[in-house]
């Protein structure tokens, strides 16, 4: 009997195929078991070197014994080593078929869920729908306009006969405010006082006429 068909058992014509997870709890579980045997055997390697190295100057047949010995255990180290290589690249293999099943089983329940909302839907009638929309947008917008647009009640004026009054009204400001100007020319202008300033006194009179002498003298003398 394999090593496989002790860990995972026989499987009849009837038998249930065990789950992926399942499978790979049974492979981690391999993988624990055997990495404990990994470190026994390391350990009883150790042993067996250390056996020899004590007996090979005094026992050379207890020396010889432990060095086969170690051998063997060195051999069921290798095979033991192939063997986790083998069980964690099929336990990965079924990680990773187990990922792509969940993932197509929740892509098929989602296109499934994108079915039946689009059961009731008819690409005729989503047009039909986006036209009627499209229309009432342009009715409303031109409704907008016709509400926004300014209303004179039934009364039209022309632009033209609106801007020559206005040029009347300006010319007619322009000639009055001309007309002020020129009539101040005809304001009488304030009469000259008939009383007579008072008269410097003869004393400071004849003072300010001396200094003014005096500076020309001194003037005249430089």
């Amino acid at each position: 009997m394999s090593l496989f068909t002790k860990l995972f058992g026989t499987q009849g014509k009837g038998g249930k195929a065990p789950t992926p997870q399942e499978a790979i709890q049974r492979l981690r579980e391999t993988e624990e078991m055997l990495t404990k045997k990994q470190d026994f055997l390391e350990k009883k390697i150790q042993v067996e070197l250390a056996t020899a190295k004590k007996n090979g100057t005094k026992n050379k047949r207890a020396a010889l014994l432990a060095l086969k010995r170690k051998k063997r255990l060195e051999k069921q180290l290798a095979q033991i080593d192939g063997t986790l290589s083998t069980i964690e690249f099929q336990r990965e293999a079924l990680e990773n078929a187990n990922t792509n099943t969940e993932v197509l089983k929740n892509m098929g329940f989602a296109a499934k869920a994108m079915k039946s909302a689009h059961a009731d839907m008819d690409i005729d009638k989503v047009d039909d729908l986006m036209s009627d929309i499209t229309e009432q947008q342009e009715l409303a917008q031109e409704i907008s306009d016709a509400i926004s647009r300014p209303v004179g009640f039934g009364e039209e004026f022309d632009e033209d006969e609106l801007m020559a009054e206005l040029e009347e009204l300006e010319q007619e400001e322009l000639d009055n405010n001309l007309l002020e100007i020129g009539g101040t020319e005809d304001v009488p202008l304030p009469s000259v006082p008939s009383t007579s300033l008072p008269s410097r006194p003869a004393k400071k009179k004849q003072e300010e006429d001396d200094d003014d002498m005096a500076d020309l003298e001194a003037w005249a003398a430089n």
